[in-house]
């Protein structure tokens, strides 16, 4: 008897917090109205009740026979077709969060609790090396937005928002960066990929797709994903297609397709799906307050500033080299609008992204840093593990230099440095266990560059 009194409270608790919805329609309460309560929390509303009145009215059906069917039938865990109730519950991941009515909406992050830019980029050099341009811009991006939407209006003067666009190579740390600036603020963060969105109607993800991850990442409280971040990653992928006779469905059409989101206004929405064909609920989010942050590594854009920068003094005898900016590795910070059009994105939707900036690709001495300064740095990571084995992990500087090497040449980024201290670990994490007399490993250069092997010293 307890056991049931604690179930049918949990179910209690559930319906106070979550909106019901339609078991026909798929709609909310707060779309549909109040809805009509069945055995086995099912839940229809008023337009599905009616419709299924006026079939069964305008059809022959004999309603003893009915009676009978759903008088045999138990309706003690299982409904007249013979399922569990519990298959026929909505699924946590599609239900919505009640809206308080009558409750004053209050902000995630107050004005008060603002951390300054400077307070921001401090708590980011803990974890990102480098790149203090970009965190600088970021810094302030983030510390504007929110200032606005804490205020919502300031004296009848509307704020725009700060929505950013971020250009940098492979492994530069965008992500990375978004990453942990939505940790530090504690808000929600959805990370989309522009390369599965396409236009609507076509196979692949709609646009607003990337608010539901949002939603989803906000546990489907609609009022706190309407403050949170998105961060649409590899947004060059979407640029406009050059000399093609097919329909873009996947380029320029999706750039415009999300000139409302970047703007701000009211999408319809699904919940726990990433398409409106799907029978889950739909609701609507307002993104007039949601951050959005574009980040991709742009390949072929460097070839558009070093044709316009050569162009300006190409002829006569203070005519430059064509191949000048060929070792230039910062080229990409001169980067123009114009650049940007040249390379495929619509002026309308580099017009709702106002804040442009770019990354530095990592220099051998950046990848060192990485590798041993910030808090959760690889090689304390490492480090952590062998502890719980009672064995203490030393890098000398040969060996991080080499590794740093190592993770040039491959040219993608941070992203090699794990792959690489992988490869060279492997052998050292499987042999460790084997032996209780181990006290300490030391990685040297000659082990990296397979001149030689570890240092193992033993205990005592």
């Amino acid at each position: 008897m307890n056991e049931e009194n604690i179930n049918t409270n949990s179910k209690d608790e559930d319906n106070d917090e979550y909106e019901k919805i339609c078991y026909v329609c798929r709609r909310p309460e707060s779309k549909t109205g109040k809805m009509i309560s069945m055995p086995n929390n099912i839940y229809v509303c008023p337009d599905c009740m009616q419709h299924s009145f006026d079939v069964i009215n305008n059809s022959s059906i004999n309603y003893d026979d009915i009676m009978k069917m759903m008088s045999n039938q138990s309706f003690n865990g299982m409904n007249m077709f013979g399922m569990n109730s519990e298959d026929m519950e909505i699924p946590k991941s599609q239900r919505l969060k009640k809206r308080k009515k009558g409750e004053k909406r209050e902000p995630i992050i107050n004005l008060k609790d603002i951390p300054a830019p400077h307070e921001i980029k401090a708590k980011l050099d803990e974890y990102v090396i480098g790149q203090d341009y970009a965190k600088k811009v970021m810094s302030v991006a983030v510390y504007n937005h929110y200032k606005r939407v804490a205020t919502d209006t300031m004296d009848d003067i509307e704020i725009e928002k700060s929505n950013m666009l971020m250009i940098g190579p492979t492994g530069s740390g965008k992500t990375y960066l978004v990453k942990t600036l939505a940790k530090l603020l504690n808000v929600p963060l959805a990370i989309a990929d522009a390369t599965s969105l396409t236009e609507a109607g076509y196979i692949g993800d709609d646009i607003e797709s990337v608010v539901s991850k949002l939603l989803a990442a906000a546990d489907n409280d609609v009022e706190k994903a309407e403050q949170g971040i998105i961060f649409i990653d590899e947004i060059d992928k979407i640029a406009k297609k050059k000399e093609t006779r097919s329909r873009d469905v996947s380029g320029e059409s999706v750039q415009q397709g999300m000139l409302k989101l970047l703007e701000g206004s009211d999408i319809e929405v699904p919940v726990g799906a990433n398409s409106k064909n799907a029978m889950v609920p739909l609701t609507t989010v307002n993104t007039r307050n949601i951050l959005f942050i574009c980040g991709g590594a742009f390949p072929e854009l460097e070839e558009v500033i070093k044709e316009r920068l050569n162009k300006q003094a190409s002829i006569g005898f203070i005519a430059d080299l064509k191949d000048k900016y060929d070792n230039d590795n910062t080229i990409l910070s001169q980067v123009t609008l114009e650049d940007l059009r040249n390379f495929g994105m619509i002026p309308e939707f580099l017009g709702r992204l106002p804040v442009i900036f770019t990354l530095n690709p990592l220099d051998k001495d950046m990848l060192v840093s990485i590798l041993k300064e910030p808090k959760n740095a690889i090689l304390k990571q490492y480090q952590k593990l062998l502890a719980l084995d009672e064995v203490e992990l030393q890098f000398d500087d040969s060996a991080l230099e080499a590794i740093a090497e190592k993770a040039l040449e491959k040219k993608t980024g941070a992203r090699a440095l794990r792959s690489i201290i992988e490869e060279f670990m492997l052998d050292i994490m499987y042999e460790i266990p084997k032996d209780d007399n181990i006290g300490r490993v030391i990685i040297t250069g000659d082990y990296i560059n397979k001149k030689g092997g570890p240092v193992i010293e033993m205990r005592g």
